[in-house]
């Protein structure tokens, strides 16, 4: 009974942390992801910060070596690719939970996708595609998320027009 209890809340527990995403047509659909601070899009994302995407999927054959990432905008009704750094676009190197290449057939693993939001990225609300694919080119999942970006959260910033003077017999007490 504790076992079915247990089972029952961690099912419940990645029911409730998987962020909805919409599947692409006629592509293998991952088994869940997770957008942090993100369960039900549009996800809001802050330009000049990453957006923190964990994308658990199955090996859809064996010995599967070298994964990578594509992504994908729709901005004003044009798909407009978004090219990633060799770091970010290895799935390999950034699987989670001890998870390494070469993936098998229906082996579970987790990717996490750092995606960085450009600070030269308009402010609008766009459809997000990520797709894994193997070295020929075929997709081993995707998905859709729809993001909002915005403007990241403002840095101190110090403006100094005079010269700071330092109360040196104040120091000198201390």
């Amino acid at each position: 009974m504790l076992r079915f209890a247990l089972l029952t809340f961690a099912c419940l527990f990645a029911a409730v942390s998987a962020t909805t995403v919409q599947e692409c047509k006629n592509k293998p659909f991952p088994l869940k992801v997770e957008v942090a601070d993100c369960e039900e899009p549009p996800c809001t994302v802050y330009k000049g910060q990453y957006a923190i995407m964990d994308v658990q999927f199955l090996g859809d054959r064996n010995n599967l070596k070298n994964i990578t990432t594509k992504v994908q905008a729709k901005v004003f009704g044009m798909n407009l690719p978004y090219v990633l750094p060799e770091e970010v676009s290895n799935v390999c190197d950034n699987l989670l939970y001890g998870a390494m290449c070469p993936i098998d057939k229906d082996e579970d693993v987790t990717y996490r996708f750092n995606f960085y939001i450009e600070s030269d990225f308009p402010e609008i609300t766009t459809d997000v595609t990520v797709q894994l694919n193997d070295l020929d080119g075929n997709t081993i999942t995707c998905f859709v998320c729809s993001c909002k970006i915005r403007k990241g959260p403002s840095s101190l910033v110090l403006e100094i027009d005079q010269p700071v003077e330092v109360d040196e017999k104040h120091d000198a007490e201390e």
